[in-house]
């Protein structure tokens, strides 16, 4: 069993119920991020599975230099603040520089630390010391018996609210393959872990100037994740994925997610009822 991290409303890992991260992939517009939103707690509310939303303020690890990055720190935040206020939500995003840290925790209550980074120490200490949970994903390139010293990295500080998410690993060029094992190394640890399942199918750099995607495998996957044993699923979800600026190939459409959920949920608990 994983440690349980108490964060707004709702508590992630131990025996809990299966957490939901969802939400685009990057801030396009304040009206899709508001009606997005909506939509996501009110499927969520339906089928009973607790939900953090998500999407980024700023995409600083773009294939191209003219690749969509977001609204940037300030303005991304405002829009996330005006969310949470609105709708009552817990929120995630990530940051790149400890310079973002101090703004991005008076806005949200989880911070994430993305992949490519998840190595640089200074990062992790910074946003540890804050002592708000951290989700850090695991890099393409590490195995999952590396997470263990990021672990004590973050946790040297005293802070123990860290959530682990997998995100696949490198398997030759432009091409991603999840590791099942890895969950339950990781989970092994003793902290809550989460499986990313859209940035799982990521082609990277697929299209020579952006990523390509394989959103067709996303059911199999979480379906399999959840069958493995994870506290949580991170899913980006766009009303229209063809149109998305950022990681449409790979994300889910919004109006799929219910009955994904609802056979999610199902494959949680049937696990659970048998411990």
């Amino acid at each position: 069993m994983t440690r349980e991290i108490h964060l707004a409303n709702l508590k992630l890992g131990g025996d809990n119920t299966l957490c939901i991260i969802a939400g685009p992939c990057v801030i396009e517009s304040e009206d899709l991020v508001f009606s997005t939103a909506q939509k996501l707690k009110e499927i969520c509310q339906r089928t009973g599975l607790p939900f953090i939303f998500k999407s980024s303020y700023d995409k600083a690890n773009r294939t191209s230099i003219s690749s969509f990055r977001g609204p940037g720190l300030e303005k991304g935040l405002e829009i996330l603040s005006a969310v949470k206020k609105k709708l009552d939500i817990p929120l995630i995003s990530d940051i790149h520089s400890i310079e973002q840290i101090q703004p991005a925790s008076e806005v949200l209550d989880v911070l994430q630390i993305p992949a490519f980074l998840c190595r640089q120490t200074d990062l992790i200490l910074a946003a540890s010391k804050t002592g708000k949970p951290v989700n850090i994903k695991k890099g393409q390139f590490i195995a999952p018996w590396d997470m263990r010293n990021v672990i004590d990295k973050f946790v040297s500080t005293g802070n123990n609210n860290i959530i682990i998410t997998e995100r696949g690993t490198s398997f030759g060029y432009n091409n991603l393959i999840v590791d099942f094992r890895g969950i339950s190394i990781m989970r092994s640890f003793g902290y809550p872990v989460i499986f990313d399942v859209t940035h799982s199918l990521q082609l990277p750099g697929g299209k020579g100037s952006c990523s390509g995607g394989q959103r067709e495998f996303a059911g199999p996957l979480a379906r399999a994740a959840v069958a493995v044993g994870v506290d949580g699923l991170f899913i980006e979800v766009h009303p229209e994925p063809e149109k998305a600026l950022c990681d449409g190939p790979n994300m889910i459409r919004l109006e799929e997610m219910e009955g994904l959920l609802n056979e999610l949920k199902a494959i949680d608990n049937l696990l659970k009822s048998k411990k």
